[in-house]
């Protein structure tokens, strides 16, 4: 173990002795102590669920790249792991940026992006990202000893070598396959990929996706592709890019396009680009298939433009709730997965409960529940409902039915800094919003809409007193409402 490796697992043991439980989230990732973000590594090995994160243990800001690690069972109750890799070798001495994981051979092998500086003729340095394994026994790490294993050079001419980060591996029949971000050096986003038989020798396949038209944001970064239902899926987080309309409004995005692809001549057909959520707080999203077939997603929690953390806290940074993916009518639909039912407690449901105007519900409260509202008969035009509530502090969630719209305010759930705090967007059903599922973290708040077919992703800083729902109705309607304690 290098020295600096050793150092910051001891400072993240130690450091965990002050760290508050009481601060953090009862049921999603974030790291014992300092910053994270992009989740790397999610996988399964030796029959537990792996998830890795980029992470700087000594501050709340971004820093030097390391991969902190967690584990579990079941997606709900993580264990904490000592932080598997460091940037303490010369060709990854700026960072070891994000990247996969995949098990082979009975070692679970790492896939990173080494970032290193390179010393130019005039005397400045001009930073290179190449890609970077290491092999282990899940939780101890070796880098491989001729790294990087794909480099720059490995590109074709025109393309960044600055830019070319998070690479994303998967094996089909007897070959590996590695996904890279990259652009152009015209700043245009692409996908580029690489071929191998046994993960250290690689070669370059192709271009497998590339922003043609130039209206998908500048790199891509984050990439990753897999195969569910009958087509195929490429999933990227484009910098960047700009808004249209009531969809790609974080500039960082997170989009899919599914598509279909010929193996044989590593060739993917793209079709037009959907955002994977529609909050405030998702980026860099990652999926893993599981032994039982489902394929698995999780993001950061957090965008690059907003800080909504007190600074009072020694961490910063989350994942969201893993999610099921599945595709129905030519779209990505997410739903929470269905291990968190197992931590449900205190059921309290109401059937067609009539309200108008502002209401509150016996027993509807709560800082870690599963809330399901479902919006049935009603003259009304207007529904909201405000959550991890009180006198002083809320998050709302307003429904107009003529415009299909829902615009989520979180302006006073106790941010302190000027961070993007409303946003709208529309229903894509027709029928409109029937259907809103909350999962509420001490610091999160996400929605899935209509059984999945949209989500909502909105990080919070409320002080955890404030748990009270309030429904409001501008005429008489009926709903129903189920609410399940997460207690664990």
């Amino acid at each position: 173990m290098s020295e600096m490796l050793e150092k910051a697992r001891n400072y993240e043991t130690e450091k965990q002795v002050y760290v508050k439980k009481t601060t953090k989230p009862l049921f999603h990732v974030t790291a014992p102590t300092g910053w994270i973000n992009d989740p790397n590594g999610f996988s399964v090995y030796d029959g537990k669920i792996h998830l890795f994160y980029q992470y700087n243990p000594y501050q709340r800001e971004w820093g030097p790249m390391h991969w902190g690690h967690s584990v579990t069972d079941d997606m709900v109750r993580w264990e904490q792991l000592p932080a598997a890799i460091a940037p303490d070798q010369e060709y990854d001495k700026a960072g070891c940026f994000s990247g996969s994981a995949i098990e082979a051979d009975g070692k679970h092998v790492l896939v990173y992006t080494g970032v290193t500086r390179v010393k130019q003729a005039d005397g400045s340095e001009q930073e290179r990202q190449n890609q970077c394994i290491a092999f282990g026994d899940g939780k101890d790490y070796v880098k491989y000893e001729k790294n990087p294993v794909v480099t720059g050079e490995m590109l074709p001419e025109g393309c960044s070598r600055i830019d070319f980060r998070d690479p994303k591996i998967w094996k089909e029949n007897d070959t590996y396959y590695l996904i890279v971000g990259n652009k152009n050096d015209n700043q245009v986003g692409q996908v580029v990929l690489y071929s191998s038989k046994n993960l250290t020798d690689w070669k370059f396949e192709t271009i497998l996706a590339s922003n043609e038209n130039g209206d998908i944001g500048t790199m891509w970064e984050c990439p990753d592709f897999f195969a569910l239902k009958d087509r195929h899926v490429l999933i990227c987080s484009p910098q960047d890019m700009k808004a249209r309309k009531y969809e790609f409004h974080n500039g960082h995005n997170s989009v899919y396009f599914l598509g279909d692809y010929d193996a044989n001549r590593c060739r993917f057909s793209k079709e037009q680009p959907h955002t994977l959520d529609y909050g405030m707080d998702f980026y860099a999203p990652q999926t893993t298939e599981l032994p039982d077939g489902r394929r698995i997603m999780i993001a950061w929690m957090k965008s690059w433009d907003a800080c909504v953390i007190p600074n009072s806290q020694d961490w910063q940074g989350m994942m969201t709730f893993p999610r099921e993916l599945e595709i129905k009518e030519n779209r990505i639909w997410q739903n929470p997965v269905k291990e968190l039912e197992n931590y449900h407690q205190n059921p309290c449901c109401y059937e067609h409960a009539e309200i108008e105007g502002e209401t509150v519900i016996a027993g509807v409260e709560g800082r870690t529940i599963d809330l399901t509202v479902t919006l049935e008969d009603g003259e009304n035009t207007i529904f909201s409902i405000k959550l991890a509530a009180d006198s002083e502090y809320e998050t709302s969630y307003t429904y107009n039915k003529e415009t299909r719209l829902l615009e989520i305010d979180r302006t006073y759930c106790g941010v302190t800094k000027d961070v993007v705090c409303v946003r709208k967007f529309r229903i894509e059903d027709p029928a409109g919003l029937k259907k809103m599922r909350f999962i509420l973290d001490y610091h999160s708040i996400e929605l899935f809409i209509n059984d999945g077919q949209q989500t909502a992703t909105t990080a919070i800083c409320t002080p955890l007193d404030a748990k009270d729902i309030y429904f409001f109705s501008d005429k008489k309607m009926t709903m129903s409402v189920e609410k399940h304690d997460i207690i664990m």
